[in-house]
Formats: structure tokens, sequence, C-alpha cells
């Protein structure tokens, strides 16, 4: 043999051998990393999306005792101050007419004496002004209607008169105009009353403005979102519960008939909703009706519509609209003077509630702050004929959230040998926003004719 031909023989075999070894090692490699990191990257990493929290049915503590009041009282009014105090005023008493005053604090729940009025009276109204002082006008007193008003300052704890109204009254209403002016309309005085006036807290004086078309004793009246105010039902001269309704224009000073009540009312409540319409309810007697009917008035088309009817009828009752926008109706002259009640707008039915400790109507309702109703004296539905000390507080339903859980991602399948894929990130999940109170409108606990 050649020895050329056997020299390259012996370099060329040692070649084809390492050359064999590197293929047999690198390509099978090769593949198994690309069929690797198809398999990583085919790997589904579900994501925690964040559904909606399911809610659980509403659950409330009911109605729970508070302090009592330093004064047994009925047919008084109440004010809820800037400071978050509770201001009651005047009423009657087991003594008769009262001219004590006192203080409702959320937070010790007790009641302290503050200033007294310069008049006793019950039948009146209160309204806090702009300015956080509360004006009480007219009422009744040993006897007597009242023509007197007074201001009350939380600064000072002290009352001090203004002007008097141009007409005595009682059982009328009073309403704060957008402009800071005080509409008092209707109520008695030997007979019911048409007549108006504007309280001018500049001035401290009453001014006459238009008349109501019917004269009315005792009717209800809402400030509606358009600045204007509904006066609906009320008692007439025979006594008899009235259907018509009428709106107050502050522009003009003058009032209009709107649509009448399907049922007439008087010694009902009237609640305007978060939806701009007004809930009345109850107090629907001597029209065939046994208290239990509710309508809505929409102030667009000026018609009212029959809505779900109360489980209970009732009349002298309190009506107050919650944070959750549900309404809640307790008391009043009823089946038993303790039931309560909740209305929903969106379903338009009522649902029974907690009932009050104890019995009671021509009481008072306010909404606290803290989101609780306080419900103050009123007369003992068990013993009528005595007034009450006694209080209590309504938590508002509070829907639980039922937590979700947090779903376990699967593990991500790690081919031997290959690199793992790092998963996606979970997104945090959005904090649930906290609803911000609604604003609340006081409905004033007044003596239906007799």
């Amino acid at each position: 043999m050649n020895p050329l031909t056997q020299f390259k023989k012996i370099l060329i075999l040692p070649l084809l051998i390492a050359l064999a070894l590197v293929v047999i090692q690198v390509i099978p490699r090769a593949l198994g990393q690309r069929d690797a990191s198809k398999r990583s990257s085919d790997v589904e990493i579900p994501l925690l999306k964040q559904q909606p929290a399911p809610l659980e049915p509403a659950v409330c503590s009911s109605w729970t005792p508070t302090g009592s009041l330093n004064d047994a009282r009925e047919l008084h009014t109440v004010t809820l101050l800037p400071n978050g105090m509770v201001l009651v005023a005047g009423g009657g008493g087991n003594g008769g007419i009262l001219a004590s005053a006192e203080l409702y604090d959320p937070a010790s729940g007790t009641w302290t004496p503050t200033g007294s009025l310069n008049d006793a009276r019950d039948l009146h109204t209160a309204t806090l002004l702009p300015s956080g002082m509360v004006l009480v006008a007219g009422g009744f007193s040993g006897g007597n209607f009242l023509a007197s008003a007074e201001l009350y300052d939380p600064a000072s704890g002290t009352w001090t008169p203004t002007g008097s109204l141009n007409a005595t009254r009682i059982e009328h209403t009073a309403t704060l105009l957008p402009n800071g002016m005080v509409l008092v309309a209707g109520g008695y005085n030997n007979g019911p009353l048409a007549s108006a006036e504007l309280y001018h807290p500049a001035s401290g004086t009453w001014t006459a403005t238009g008349s109501l078309n019917t004269a009315r004793v005792f009717p209800t009246a809402t400030l509606l979102p358009n600045g204007m105010v509904l006066v609906a039902g009320g008692f007439d001269s025979n006594e008899h519960r009235l259907a018509s309704a009428e709106l107050y224009d502050p522009a003009n000073g003058t009032w209009t008939p709107t649509g009448s009540l399907n049922g007439a009312r008087g010694a009902h409540t009237a609640t305007l909703l978060s939806n701009g319409m007004v809930l009345a309810a109850g107090a629907d007697f001597n029209i065939g009706g046994n208290g239990v009917s509710a309508e809505l008035y929409d102030p667009m088309s000026g018609t009212w519509t029959l809505t779900g009817s109360l489980n209970t009828g009732r009349q002298d009752h309190t009506a107050t609209l919650l944070p959750n926008g549900m309404v809640l109706v307790a008391g009043g002259d009823s089946a038993n003077g303790v039931s309560a009640e909740l209305y929903d707008p969106a379903s338009g039915t009522w649902t029974l509630t907690g009932s009050l400790n104890t019995g009671r109507f021509w009481h008072t309702a306010t909404l606290l702050p803290n989101g609780m109703v306080l419900v103050a004296g009123g007369r003992d539905y068990s013993v009528k004929g005595l007034p009450l000390a006694s209080a209590e507080l309504y938590e508002t339903c509070k829907p639980t959230p039922t937590p979700t859980p947090t779903p376990t991602p699967t593990p991500t399948p790690t081919p031997t040998a290959t690199p793992t894929a790092t998963p996606r990130l979970t997104p945090a999940p959005r904090p649930r926003p906290t609803p911000q109170p609604r604003p609340h409108a006081a409905t004033f606990a007044i003596k239906e004719t007799e």
C-alpha cells in the first residue's frame, strides 16, 4: 500500500469517528430543545379573573334600645345638626306641652338637656337653615295656636325669638328652598289653611306668598330635584282625606295643580327616592282602603302610579330613606305599632324587617351619619295616651360580600431536562368602592286631626 494512501486513511478515520459522535450528540439535543421550547410555549398559564363578589342576603341587626329621652314626648320635632348631634324640641309630655329640648350624641348613645324654647309648643315644625341654626315655627300651646318662631344656635345651645308668622298655624309643612328661604304652607287654625309664607333668614321676617289651591291640614311637602315643592294629600274641613296635589314654583311664588293621588291620604308619609320619584305610603283609610297602598309620583309626567302595598296598614308612621336607596317605614297607628318594613325601589315591593321594641306612633325618625336610624319618643301604642321617653336604633342593611376563592394555578408541566417556562403574573383584585351615603329627607310625625 502506498504510504501516502495509508496515511490518509489513518488521518480520515478518526475525523469521521469524531464527526459521527458530534452528530449523535448535537442533533437529538437540538431537536429536543426545539420540541421542549414548543411545549413550554404551548402551556397555558391560567389568569385569575376578578369576578364580582356575589352578595348574600342583607343581614340587619334590627332594633336596639339606646339612651332614653330626659322627657317623654310626642308630636315633637327632630333635627340632625351639622355636628352629627340630634336636636329634639317641644312636644306633648306627661305634664302637658313641653318647652324643653335635648341633644342626642350618637357616640355615647345619650341625651343631654339643652336650652329650652321660649314658647312651649307641639304640632310645630323645625327646619335646619344653611347657617346651621334651626328655625322652629308655629304650633300649639296653652290652648292657643301660635304664630311665634325662634332660632336655635348649636354653638351656644340657646333659643332666640325671630319674626312671627303672618298666620297662627299647626300641622303645617315647612320646606327649605334652594334659595335658603323656608316655605310654610297650609295647616290648621280653627279650620284648614290655604295660605303660605316665606321666611327670610337674612332679615328674620316672614312674607306672604301664593296660596294653595286647596286648603289642607297635615299634608306632606317634598322638595323635588327641579326646585319645585310637591304638596300632597292632607285633610279638608270635614276631616276627610284629600287626593289632590299641587306644585309650588319658587321662581314666581305660585301653586299649580298636578296629578292627583290614586288614594286620598292624610297622616301618610312622602319620601324623595334616589331616582327622583316620590313615594307616598299608607293612611288611605277613608276611601275604602285599609292603609296599605303606596304610590309613586313622577315629576316628569306629573302623575302618580300605584306600587307594591305595605304588609301592614298604618298612619302616623315615619319613613326614612336609607343609604342603600331603600325606604324604612316604622311604627305608626297600625295593627300593633311595632312592625317595620323596607321598600325596594328596584322591585317596587315591601319586605318586613325587624320590629320595634316598643310600639309607637307620633314619633320621629332620623338617619344618623353612621347610617343607623334613630327613633325617639312618640305615643305608646299599647297604652294609648302616654308619651314615650324610650329611643331605639335600627342598623341599616349592609350586604356582606362572599369572599371569592382564589383559584390554584395549574402547575406548568416541566419536560425532563428542559427549561421551565415562566408563568405570567396574576393581576391583583381591585378593591370594591364604598358607596357614598345618599342624602336623607326627614319626615316629621305630626298629629292627625281628630
